[in-house]
């Protein structure tokens, strides 16, 4: 059994696949970043996952494409947890840039790929290999259009009051903005990049708000800035885009794509179809 994830901060998506290609479970377990998380809670999202824990001992391969696996530190945490959950299986871990280009990109075939879910990043695939001009310090310095950038932005403004009267009502409704409770999420309890992700559902919501456009549109426009032009083939490759964010704001991010004279690609929300099919044809 091969077993192929696509692990984000907020969510992981596992797929399993025969020796045939067919699959044969598929399955959701939190976010498994060992940045942010630890053993111990790694071990307890896979143990508490019915369809892992019943075929662990089935897997023969798994392929692991995770956010927070950039570094060879990071992915050696990982697969000593996985050596132990999976008895039988190589496991081999990588970076969930690797997720979005063989998602996105066919091989041979050049172009710049970004994540813009909970997080983001942003990479150059020549067809054959990964380059990345920016190495990413995480979510508090970095992350620029993502979730929790938006999140930190949402919270940063209503605080400071600057976001409109009307739209701030309606966003304290919505959320408990009590600041020991923020405080909580952020500084003693696991995941805080996730947190500050749950309120980007608010600019979604609102997107048409003059000041959620106004938002959306320098959040893009920054990200394009600070990461696709920093490759010399920017406006020459096309740039594709996988993530919740590029999901579910595309309109927006369009407008700021063809404003840059890029050339728009793909928009996946989840990688982990056209990750599967990559695979397959390994099988």
């Amino acid at each position: 059994m091969v077993v192929i994830v696509d692990s984000g901060a907020t969510k992981a998506d596992w797929i399993a696949l025969d020796d045939k290609g067919e699959q044969v479970f598929f399955t959701q377990t939190l976010g498994l970043s060992p940045e942010v998380l630890t053993r111990e809670v790694i071990e307890d999202r896979l143990a508490n996952n019915f369809e892992l824990s019943k075929n662990s001992k089935k897997v023969k391969h798994l392929f692991f494409y995770g956010a927070g696996c950039g570094t060879e530190r990071m992915r050696r945490f990982l697969k000593k947890i996985f050596k132990v959950f999976f008895p039988n299986a190589k496991a081999e871990v990588r970076e969930d840039t690797y997720a979005a280009i063989y998602s996105t990109t066919k091989v041979g075939h050049q172009g710049i790929v970004c994540i813009l879910g909970t997080g983001s990043n942003c990479s150059y695939y020549d067809g054959h290999q990964m380059f990345q001009k920016v190495v990413s310090l995480g979510y508090i310095p970095m992350d620029d259009g993502s979730g929790n950038f938006f999140g930190r932005k949402l919270i940063r403004d209503y605080y400071y009051h600057k976001m409109p009267q009307d739209l701030a009502m309606k966003f304290s409704t919505e959320y408990n903005l009590d600041a020991d409770v923020i405080k909580e999420n952020l500084y003693k309890q696991p995941n805080p990049n996730t947190y500050l992700a749950t309120f980007a559902r608010f600019l979604v919501e609102n997107k048409d708000h003059p000041y959620c456009k106004g938002v959306i549109d320098k959040g893009f426009q920054q990200f394009i800035n600070n990461h696709v032009m920093q490759f010399e083939l920017a406006t020459k490759v096309p740039v594709h885009f996988v993530g919740s964010i590029a999901h579910y704001l595309k309109d927006e991010l369009k407008a700021v794509v063809e404003r840059n004279d890029l050339v728009l690609g793909v928009i996946r929300q989840r990688p982990i179809d056209g990750l599967v099919e990559f695979h397959k044809q390994t099988i």
